[in-house]
């Protein structure tokens, strides 16, 4: 299967442009494997949406939802502008949005 190639960046580097509209970028400083396990964690928390929202479940949509708005900050895609925070600041949210996403994850 061919991978897709990465997405355009603007020339700041802070957007990817995707089918003509620009998204923020994942915070580059977010090492590798955290990134990873944070893109895991958003994808299953999406799943949690479409599942919960075929069901009915306002509850379990909700908490869905709150899970993917907090992978993506953790990332950097929401939140304060990652290029506006200092480093400390940068790792201390994805750190946080790790370790909370981690303690409720669903075994």
């Amino acid at each position: 299967m061919d991978a897709h190639p990465p997405p355009e960046r603007t020339p700041d580097g802070h957007f990817v442009v995707i089918g003509g509209r620009r998204w923020r970028a994942t915070d580059p400083a977010v090492p590798e494997e955290a990134a990873a396990r944070l893109r895991r964690h958003l994808m299953s928390a999406r799943r949690a949406v479409c599942s919960a929202t075929r069901a009915g479940d306002a509850e379990a949509e909700r908490e869905a939802r709150a899970r993917v708005h907090r992978a993506k900050t953790a990332l950097g895609e929401r939140g304060t502008p990652w290029w506006e925070q200092s480093g400390d600041q940068r790792r201390r949210r994805w750190e946080d949005g790790l370790a909370a996403l981690d303690a409720c994850a669903p075994r």
